[in-house]
C-alpha cells in the first residue's frame, strides 16, 4: 500500500467525542489497508506521531428497494474499513475544526445575548 492512501475522516459524535479525551481519531480507509500502511499515511499527511492503531472491518447492512408496481429488490451497502488512530499526547488533526469553531460562537452569541438580557431588565 502506498503512502498517498485515501484517509476520510469518520465524522460523527463518537468520533468527535474520542478525539477530543482521548485523542483518538477515526478513518474510513480502503479494505486492503493495514495498521502498518494506515499509521505511515497518517505520519505523512498530517505530520504527527502514531502511537496505536486498531481496525474494524465492518459488514454491509442489508437493504430493500421498492420497485415501480411494487416489486422489492433486496440489495446490500458496501463493506466498510475504520481505522482508529491514537496520537502521541500533545499531537492533534484539525478534523473537527469547524465544528469547534461554531461551538465557540454560539458561546460567544450566548454571552452576547445574556448581557443585553440583563440590560433590558434594569
Amino acid at each position: 500500500m502506498d503512502m498517498s492512501m485515501l484517509l476520510k475522516p469518520r465524522m460523527s459524535e463518537k468520533a468527535y467525542a474520542g478525539s477530543q479525551t482521548g485523542g483518538v481519531y477515526v478513518f474510513m480507509v480502503p479494505q486492503s489497508a493495514n495498521k502498518h500502511s494506515i499509521a505511515s499515511a497518517v505520519t505523512t499527511q498530517f505530520k504527527v506521531t502514531v502511537t496505536n492503531v486498531n481496525v474494524v472491518n465492518q459488514a454491509g447492512k442489508a437493504k430493500r428497494t421498492v420497485r415501480k408496481g411494487g416489486r422489492a429488490i433486496a440489495g446490500r451497502t458496501a463493506d466498510q474499513k475504520k481505522a482508529y488512530v491514537t496520537l502521541k499526547s500533545g499531537d492533534t488533526i484539525p478534523v473537527f475544526a469547524a465544528v469547534e469553531e461554531a461551538e465557540q460562537k454560539s458561546e460567544k452569541m450566548e454571552q452576547v445575548a445574556a448581557k443585553a438580557a440583563k440590560k433590558g431588565k434594569k
